[in-house]
């Protein structure tokens, strides 16, 4: 069984999150751990029509953002690894400098101190020079950056389609088999 926490913050693109929830949800032999900070709640209101209850249920195991005892919390739960999905510049800056003042930023410490894969899909623009110096530092401790950029080359026609993009490279990112959009095959 593959293990993957997802961490969703306050940034804009809760969709990002819902959508990669539903994906894994349907893959049998993954385990989803879902940690959502209370502006990641809030977002979910503002942006799309999902209860908490409705996303917590997309997830096997769910955490309050406070719970630093949380099985999330410690380098001895064994795991694939964890996508921030959004992830605020908030949260890119605790994790890139070790703050752990909630759950998300302290799971994404402990991974980064296991090697294990993280992922951090940012929401922001346009990045400021301490946004990108923060990304630049997570990246060269080995996070994968993964922004929210749509493609054209497969001739979106929906926002679910620049969506599906976008979880298909997040799962490629964890090395889990998909067809979630249409891939390049050259011209």
């Amino acid at each position: 069984m593959k293990k993957i926490i997802v961490g969703v913050t306050g940034a804009s693109g809760t969709i990002y999150a819902v959508d990669l929830l539903r994906r894994l949800q349907a893959i049998p032999d993954v385990e989803t751990h879902l940690v959502m900070s209370p502006w990641a709640t809030k977002n979910l209101s503002l942006e799309k029509d999902y209860t908490l209850a409705e996303v917590q249920d997309l997830a096997d195991v769910t955490y309050s953002d406070r719970d630093q005892g949380a099985r999330i919390a410690s380098g001895s739960f064994l795991n694939a690894g964890m996508v921030i999905v959004p992830a605020s510049m908030k949260t890119v800056a605790s994790v890139a400098y070790g703050f752990g003042d909630n759950l998300i930023s302290r799971a994404a410490d402990v991974t980064i101190k296991e090697r294990r894969n993280l992922v951090i899909v940012p929401r922001e623009t346009p990045l400021s020079v301490i946004h990108l110096e923060n990304l630049t530092k997570l990246a060269k401790l080995g996070a994968q950056i993964i922004p929210p950029i749509p493609a054209f080359y497969h001739r979106p026609q929906t926002i679910q389609d620049l969506v599906d993009h976008q979880t298909m490279k997040i799962l490629d990112a964890f090395g889990i088999q998909n067809e979630t959009d249409r891939r390049w095959e050259g011209d």
